[in-house]
């Protein structure tokens, strides 16, 4: 997931409902897993196990056994997997996650730094929208593109929030296709269908 993903997801989080001018950093190169802890200023933390390849992703939020997430960008589907029922909803411009009219005004490489055991590059950003709102702040990306840390602040007129997000336990290497699969047995659920269509 790029850099610009990620922060989208925290925006959207905070400013529901949310093109880039500058072309996105390429997406990461290698596979890995890695324990994700997000937090916004409002006191709510969220936890994931992340597994990450190019083309898939899978994060569960509460275990193995609780809500699991698995993206396929090659079959342009996306499974949300809970106990023995799953949703399947497609991979496309309208739910998968973007910058939502942002403009990225600055990007700036700040240096290096050391996080979590990590070599990244720590770079400062600033964009904004037509109607005032923007975010900005700092990400630590790996070269090969493992976003392992950001600290942005948004702000839509009045309202401001702080978002942060960490990697830690991060692990480069080959990981099970199993992982991105859903499991045998498994029933699908034609919900997935129709929040789908609703754009969700």
């Amino acid at each position: 997931m790029t850099l610009f993903r990620l922060a989208a997801m925290l925006v959207s989080l905070v400013l529901v409902p949310l093109p880039v001018t500058a072309a996105p950093p390429p997406e990461p190169t290698v596979e890995y897993s890695a324990d994700s802890t997000m937090e916004t200023e409002g006191g709510m933390t969220m936890k994931f196990r992340v597994y990450h390849t190019p083309t898939k992703q899978r994060m569960e939020m509460g275990g193995a056994d609780g809500s699991v997430t698995i993206t396929r960008k090659d079959k342009k589907v996306v499974w949300q997997v809970m106990g023995d029922m799953y949703m399947e909803t497609p991979l496309d411009q309208s739910n998968a996650p973007d910058m939502g009219g942002f403009d990225i005004q600055e990007q700036t490489e700040v240096g290096e730094e050391t996080v979590n055991g990590l070599k990244t590059t720590k770079t400062k950003i600033i964009a904004t929208k037509p109607d005032g709102s923007k975010f900005g702040g700092f990400f630590w990306t790996t070269k090969e593109g493992v976003t392992v840390k950001m600290d942005l602040l948004s702000k839509d007129g009045d309202k401001k929030m702080r978002m942060a997000s960490e990697l830690t336990n991060v692990k480069i290497q080959k990981q099970d296709p199993a992982l991105f699969e859903v499991p045998a047995g498994a029933t699908k659920n034609d919900m997935g269908a129709m929040m789908g269509q609703g754009g969700m």
